[in-house]
């Protein structure tokens, strides 16, 4: 006898979901954002359904994604933005809150919230993960976020 097994698959078909893009470091967020928006696209989403929300940066990201993840509108909220450490502890503030509101946010309603939220040491860094070629942590996260929500509606 085995266990029933629970997965979801990265398919945007019959889903809508939501980015919130933070504008600092719009360089790397851009990029982010084609990446998502490529991977929602290459999984059969449809421009209707997917809605794209900027905000000024990452600091700013939790309280809009918990807002669209509480409207019942959205199958899951892709959270997109990047904080390169600099001298100062500020980069320690504003990664650990935007993660941690950002992970309330998707307890708190029970909306799958994908962190795409880059944290790096370096701008050489940020660019290698936002690629346009493979590994473009936008798109990874916007697969993240299909997956989820098939999860979810599954249990």
């Amino acid at each position: 006898m085995s266990a029933e097994l629970i997965e979801g698959e990265a398919s945007a078909r019959g889903r809508r979901v939501a980015i919130v893009a933070a504008r600092f470091n719009d360089f790397i967020v851009t990029s982010l954002l084609k990446g998502a928006r490529a991977a929602w696209h290459e999984h059969g989403g449809s421009a209707a359904d997917l809605t794209v929300v900027r905000v000024p940066g990452a600091f700013e990201l939790p309280v809009v994604v918990r807002r669209l993840a509480a409207s019942g509108r959205y199958d899951a909220v892709v959270a997109l933005g990047c904080v390169i450490r600099g001298d100062t502890p500020h980069f320690d503030y504003v990664a650990g809150e935007a993660a941690r509101g950002l992970q309330l946010a998707g307890l708190e309603t029970g909306i799958p919230v994908s962190f795409g939220v880059l944290t790096v040491d370096s701008l050489e860094q940020a660019l290698e993960r936002a690629a346009t070629t493979a590994g473009n942590k936008g798109g990874e996260a916007m697969e993240s976020a299909l997956e989820m929500a098939a999860v979810m509606a599954r249990l």
